[in-house]
């Protein structure tokens, strides 16, 4: 079990472990649009690389519950709410855990530009209006009523108003110190037509990957934030576990990163601050206690029943946008979670 009373006084839960490429020494970092591979020097002349960015990362460790397959959570957190996104004929399109800025994402807010019925009821529970204060306690009771994954990787709903937004509550990246460039290549062949030009026939290409003396990821869990919704003691143990879960879960399963980035642990998720005994239990007994808060806090209607809304989208973007948006998540796998 979580001995959640050494955690009532401590602002954050700041963790970190060491990693290894699964297979020889090199590489792949996470690569951005007109910039490449995110390159930086200490003060002390270190030469230091950003392998995965906290909008990645954050990704990362929601696949970690879910099962494409079933197109749902894994079995033991079903009956946490969130949106599912479908057509007017019952097609699975997508859902508030693997979209873009999570419930603010135009499948769940909008329809053919206009406010989805989900965004009209979600509205009118905030009871929210431009030209008045926000009425934090309904925005954050209906986040938790219909996508807890929002009050932990955070949210932005500018659909609905600006001032409308949740900071992360767990946050992680992954950087390498002490880097070096490891250059390489390799040519694209056409058996048939070599000779051909623009791309079609034999095309040499370079590649850069890395070497580092050291890899790390790091995890912050902003428990001052958490206990700051004012939800009561389950569905703050709820949140906490469920962050913890997913650290684990993303370090057990979520570390082939690329093609050419597959990193192992090396050692255990180590706490860094607080110093004062607490212990992260297992994957196992993290999931387990989810199941039983979930239980928990199901039994006093705190979720949407049922837990998974459903949205009914008729239009679909064309095309084109998918294959753009498709094109900047091959370049950073970010859905822009809030800042």
């Amino acid at each position: 079990m979580i001995d959640y009373s050494k955690l009532q006084n401590v602002p954050r839960l700041l963790m970190e472990a060491e990693l290894r490429p699964l297979q020889g020494e090199r590489f792949q970092p996470a690569g951005f649009a007109d910039l490449g591979p995110a390159r930086y020097t200490l003060p002390d002349g270190t030469e230091m690389l950003l392998v995965e960015s906290a909008q990645s990362l954050a990704n990362r460790m929601e696949l970690g519950c879910w099962d494409d397959a079933a197109n749902d959570l894994i079995s033991k957190l079903r009956g946490l709410p969130y949106i599912t996104v479908k057509t007017p004929d019952n097609k699975w399109l997508t859902s508030s855990v693997l979209e873009a800025h999570r419930i603010n994402s135009e499948y769940i807010m909008k329809d053919g530009g206009e406010p989805t019925e989900f965004r009209k009821t979600f509205t009118r529970e905030l009871q929210y209006a431009g030209d008045s204060p926000v009425q934090w306690r309904k925005f954050y009771d209906a986040l938790l009523k219909y996508d807890v994954n929002s009050l932990i990787h955070g949210c932005f709903l500018e659909e609905i108003g600006g001032r409308l937004r949740v900071a992360r509550g767990l946050s992680g990246f992954i950087e390498a110190r002490d880097v070096r460039v490891a250059e390489s290549g390799g040519v694209k062949n056409n058996i048939v037509q070599p000779e051909l030009k623009g791309g079609e026939g034999n095309v040499p290409f370079h590649r850069t990957e890395f070497v580092a003396r050291e890899i790390r990821v790091f995890f912050n869990l902003d428990l001052a934030q958490l206990r700051g919704f004012g939800f009561k003691a389950e569905v703050l143990h709820l949140l906490v576990t469920l962050s913890l879960f997913k650290v684990r879960r993303f370090l057990s399963m979520g570390l082939r990163l690329r093609t050419a980035c597959d990193l192992k642990l090396i050692g255990d998720l180590r706490i860094t601050a607080p110093d004062d005994g607490f212990a992260i239990p297992d994957e196992e007994v993290l999931l387990g206690e989810c199941a039983r808060l979930i239980n928990e806090c199901a039994k006093d209607e705190t979720f949407a029943t049922p837990p998974v809304t459903e949205v009914t989208r008729k239009l679909v973007p064309p095309k084109s946008a998918k294959k753009g948006q498709k094109e900047a998540a091959d370049n950073e796998d970010e859905k822009g979670s809030a800042a």
